[in-house]
């Protein structure tokens, strides 16, 4: 069963279980909260690696992810249920939440890295202990179905999480220089998700890594967003994000365009798009095209150029090895004419 079909499976759950329309008081409450920034992170932490979503295949994935986090400069905590596998997930539902509380709940863990994503965090959203984190806040780092706690985390303590690398890929040098300037070395101001270097010359130009501008100005606001199929599925949920005065951002993987705009228009249809001040889509990873349909152009210009905001497509967010940190719930700029995302503050202290 692949990620779509499942997930297509748990939002027509939720429908006949009837789960509420609207978020919950205590999740509207929680939109005007304080943000929560953790602290930065420094050679010698100790990093909770947990698996919230899916798991590798083999063992070898997860110690391949250990080795990883220590070639960073930290040491490794493990979850208690890392290795532990039921079908596409990394274990029972409450396991997998129990270790993510685990971690907050460890003055040890100076911060939580995820194994992979996958398909599994709304799963354990009604088990994580949003008390706990919000009297804890610590780095949480992770991306595509991570999304999920990512989201719902923000949504209901008003804490920074960060969507960037999981642990299960090495880090290119573009990366590292993302993950340390945003999580290790903030500056008041803190440019992100530009293309990485390249040398162009003669008969040589980027073709990989271009930006579209779909529509100019510029705007101010706090990050929201991430994958956008999971941020889909938790529309009209206690944990959905606040698109109010944000600037929204977007990735996802494996999704023809037809599923995109599918996406893009259950967000226009509940008016979340046209609350937004600015939308910053990065990359749309093997998209499939086959066969009668329009672009991945065409159609995120179908479905935003009109919002009188502005919009770019092609910052480096997403199921690419050249990948930024993108933290949620921090003031930023989109510049739609010069084509730049810039961090208005420290996302740490």
């Amino acid at each position: 069963m692949n990620r779509r079909k499942m997930l297509q499976a748990t939002a027509a759950a939720a429908l006949i279980t009837g789960a509420g329309l609207l978020p919950a008081p205590n999740a509207l409450a929680a939109r005007s909260a304080k943000i929560l920034k953790p602290r930065r992170l420094a050679p010698g932490d100790t990093i909770g690696l947990v698996a919230p979503a899916s798991s590798s295949l083999e063992d070898e994935g997860i110690r391949f992810s250990i080795e990883l986090v220590r070639s960073l400069g930290f040491e490794v905590r493990q979850g208690a249920h890392i290795f532990d596998r039921q079908q596409y997930l990394a274990g029972e539902d409450r396991a997998r939440a129990d270790d993510v509380n685990s971690m907050f709940a460890d003055d040890e863990v100076a911060a939580i890295f995820c194994l992979r994503g996958g398909y599994g965090t709304p799963r354990i959203l009604p088990y994580l202990d949003y008390d706990l984190i919000r009297d804890k806040p610590k780095v949480l780092l992770g991306m595509s179905d991570i999304t999920g706690i990512l989201t719902a985390i923000h949504a209901k303590t008003g804490m920074v999480g960060f969507h960037g690398p999981n642990a299960s890929g090495n880090y290119s040098d573009y990366s590292l220089g993302e993950f340390k300037k945003v999580l290790m070395q903030p500056t008041p101001t803190t440019l992100i998700g530009a293309a990485p270097p390249f040398e162009s010359g003669e008969g040589k130009v980027d073709k990989t890594n271009r930006l579209t501008y779909i529509a100019g100005g510029r705007a101010k606001g706090r990050l929201i967003g991430g994958n956008l199929t999971l941020i889909s599925i938790l529309m009209g949920t206690e944990f959905e994000p606040d698109f109010r005065d944000r600037i929204v951002f977007f990735e996802d993987v494996h999704e023809a365009p037809y599923r995109i705009d599918r996406m893009l228009t259950q967000l226009r249809l509940a008016r979340k798009l046209q609350q937004a001040a600015g939308i910053a889509f990065g990359k749309f990873t093997d998209s499939d095209t086959d066969g009668n349909t329009f672009s991945l152009e065409e159609v995120l210009r179908d479905r935003t150029a009109d919002l009188g905001i502005p919009v770019v497509r092609g910052f480096m967010i997403g199921h690419v090895s050249e990948q930024t940190v993108v933290p949620i719930g921090i003031e930023a700029e989109l510049d739609g004419d010069a084509g730049t995302l810039r961090l208005l503050e420290p996302a740490v202290t």
